[in-house]
């Protein structure tokens, strides 16, 4: 499958799209963007220039990914999440100089509505949901809710809660594809992949 970008787009000269990415209604991509391979961009998405995209990610309907936001392979960004990129702005203060990066790592999901503080790091397979407002790191897998967001669980890498505490040690399946999780001082990890 070929990349496809409607014809309301704008993808300015010199930004680099992967194959197989799909550009709808209204989207922007700014000229020093990188962006992997089949991606998905909704309607009225705007991409900075310091922006890099890993593969497979899906940022849906009004998200800005501004500069200095990093997003690795399959992150979920939902409907009308906001990245940003500056921790206290000010309109007759210029503070371009003071942009914070922000890393939103493999396979995690921001849900609809979700605020990213900038200068953070999302984890691995971490799960922000809806309206949550993250203001600093995430833990891989860790589910976060709330304003400001607050962990109160953890998700497998498909998307199922997991039955761990938040802290100790213990062992827990995932109800969809039995991959076993461990959790060990606070860090959760893959131990066991279910054979398929």
């Amino acid at each position: 499958m070929a990349t496809t970008i409607h014809p309301s787009a704008i993808v300015d000269t010199g930004a680099q799209l992967g194959a197989d990415c799909r550009v709808w209604h209204f989207v922007h991509i700014s000229a020093g963007a990188r962006i992997g391979a089949r991606c998905s961009f909704g309607q009225n998405v705007f991409v900075g220039n310091d922006v890099t995209i890993g593969d497979n990610v899906r940022v849906q309907n009004n998200v800005s990914v501004y500069d200095a936001v990093t997003l690795e392979d399959d992150v979920f960004c939902g409907p009308s999440m906001v990245f940003t990129n500056v921790y206290n702005p000010r309109a007759a203060v210029p503070r371009k100089a003071e942009y914070r990066r922000t890393l939103v790592k493999r396979g995690a999901t921001l849900g609809a509505n979700s605020t990213i503080v900038c200068g953070i790091t999302v984890g691995r397979y971490a799960f922000v949901g809806a309206g949550a407002v993250v203001n600093r790191d995430v833990p891989d897998f860790a589910l976060m809710v709330g304003v400001p967001a607050r962990q109160i669980g953890w998700m497998s890498r498909h998307g199922e809660r997991l039955q761990l505490p938040l802290h100790g040690t213990a062992v827990a399946v995932c109800p969809h594809t039995g991959d076993r999780y461990r959790l060990v001082g606070g860090v959760v990890a893959v131990e066991c992949e279910a054979r398929t």
